[in-house]
């Protein structure tokens, strides 16, 4: 919702930082406020572990608050795996 938009950069800023490198958050040039996480991962696996770490309902789980910044809560926010389609040169 747009007015958490400065509070999920704010928050997401700390956990970019706190990634080491393997996430980076977009934001829609045509859609204000349309987030998009991008994580790395090695393998299916750790896209797995990120997955189940980023949706958890655990209190230790440092994405929370931002359930109740989108609106239609918890079940607004998807999380897809994808690998490559085509091999890299």
């Amino acid at each position: 919702m747009p007015e958490y938009r400065e509070a999920y950069i704010k928050l997401s800023s700390e956990l970019v930082q706190a990634s080491e490198g393997i996430l980076t958050v977009l934001e829609g040039t045509d859609q204000p406020n349309l987030f998009v996480e991008l994580w790395k991962a090695d393998s299916e696996e750790a896209a797995e572990y990120i997955k189940i770490g980023r949706c958890s309902e655990g209190e230790d789980n440092p994405w929370r608050p931002v359930d109740g910044w989108v609106q239609g809560g918890r079940a607004k926010v998807h999380v897809w795996t994808f690998r490559p389609a085509v091999p890299a040169i």
